[in-house]
């Protein structure tokens, strides 16, 4: 026989507390049949009884006595259970599972996020960084709930990608190696050792192809995963690197910041499934995002290159 349900111990929580099946029926808005019908599913589902009759009322038998706490606090969580949803619902509350790249994460989505916190102070905000391929396998399995990541992907039929932003490429050099002002071609930097991102990510794959269509040989003197420690390292003169432009928008101490001829950009895009549904924390993220979008992304969501993609 199917569970007891919150109806059914309403009901006879009622009918132990004003001795009377008629009563409970109209306070609960039942007809006593439907009430009566209640208390004997629970019975035959329990095989005891629990009520009965003693100098006109209904009272319970030791085994209603027994069920009475049980059931109190049954009907007390499923109303904490309606609170905790209800501020949900009404937008107070939320978690948002987002994933993206460490310099995504450093340089581009603070000032959403902050929106975010302004606009829904209860929400969650849990972060988590790496490479797209995770990241996007992440969001098509349910573990994320959105990721701002670097085109292209993958197809994936399940998911929708949405241009975000595209983001020039620069050169940072230290004053020491620098030679002249003015946009950086591959082969000025064949003349000097590069600190690069490591290999196997989007950002190293797209600087790579820069520099392999100009048919020239580079000295790869470091290679490291932390953008932060390679503006640290060329800051001190150890050699010259290819960098997004987020993470170079503030000075970085004894270095120069060149264009690049030709140049090298990479767009990023957000991620979400076709079916996820869009709560308001999520609603106000997009919001927050959209703000964030260049004049050079478009606003309609693509399909993707069948192509591998890495890191950011």
């Amino acid at each position: 026989m199917p569970a007891l349900t919150l109806r059914q111990l309403r009901t006879f929580l009622t009918v132990v507390e004003m001795g009377s099946v008629s009563a409970t029926a109209r306070a609960l808005g039942l007809t006593q049949p439907a009430a009566s019908q209640q208390l004997r599913e629970m019975e035959r589902r329990l095989g005891v009884r629990l009520l009965e009759r003693a100098a006109g009322r209904s009272i319970p038998t030791a085994a209603g006595a027994a069920l009475v706490p049980a059931a109190k606090r049954a009907l007390a969580a499923a109303s904490d259970a309606e609170e905790v949803v209800a501020a949900h619902r009404e937008g107070a509350t939320g978690r948002i599972r987002l994933g993206t790249g460490a310099t995504a994460c450093i340089h581009l989505l603070p000032p959403a996020l902050a929106g975010l916190r302004r606009r829904v102070p209860g929400v969650e905000v849990i972060v988590e960084t790496g490479n797209t391929p995770e990241i996007v396998q992440r969001v098509d399995e349910g573990l994320l709930d959105i990721a701002v990541v670097t085109l292209p992907v993958p197809r994936r039929r399940s998911l929708q990608f949405t241009p975000l932003v595209t983001e020039r490429f620069l050169a940072l050099i230290p004053d020491a190696l620098a030679q002249a002002r003015g946009p950086v071609s591959p082969a000025s930097l064949s003349r000097l050792p590069l600190i690069l991102y490591e290999p196997g990510g989007t950002m190293r794959r797209l600087v790579d192809d820069w520099l392999a269509r100009s048919r020239t040989e580079v000295l790869v003197a470091m290679e490291l995963d932390n953008i932060e420690a390679i503006k640290s390292l060329v800051s001190i003169g150890l050699g010259a690197s290819v960098l997004p432009g987020f993470a170079l928008r503030e000075q970085v101490p004894g270095t120069q910041c060149q264009p690049l001829r030709p140049a090298l950009e990479r767009q990023l895009a957000i991620v979400l499934r076709k079916e996820k549904t869009r709560d308001r924390a999520l609603r106000v993220l997009l919001d927050e995002l959209e703000k964030l979008r260049s004049p050079h992304a478009s606003r309609a969501a693509v399909s993707t290159k069948d192509r591998d993609d890495g890191q950011h």
